[in-house]
């Protein structure tokens, strides 16, 4: 009942205000919440909700009472760019990643 996500590219710090937003909460509930929400990563949360849902529905377990259980945005790797600037000088640019970790549970469990 796990899903990941590796490498997905918006930062951590943005892909976390989108997870917190559905940590704990029932399945069904979770992706009409992310529906309505304004974030680009909460199209990509959604799919990861799905996923792990049809690996769960896989193993024989009941798809109305599932909850998430565990939900953890994490750095990925960090790409590194320069953009020229004054005096012939050169500015990093980092382009940051997320690794998204999913387990949805039962109530029971």
């Amino acid at each position: 009942m796990k899903a990941k996500l590796s490498n997905y590219r918006q930062s951590p710090r943005k892909v976390r205000l989108v997870a917190d937003a559905v940590r704990g909460k029932k399945v069904d509930h979770a992706l009409t919440t992310l529906s309505s929400m304004p974030k680009r990563a909460a199209s990509s949360v959604s799919k990861l909700i799905k996923s792990a849902s049809a690996n769960a529905k896989a193993k024989g377990a009941n798809e109305a009472d599932l909850t998430i259980k565990k939900i953890t945005v994490d750095p990925g790797i960090i790409f590194k760019r320069y953009r020229p600037r004054a005096r012939g000088r050169a500015a990093q640019i980092l382009k940051r990643t997320s690794h998204i970790n999913l387990e949805l549970g039962t109530n029971g469990k």
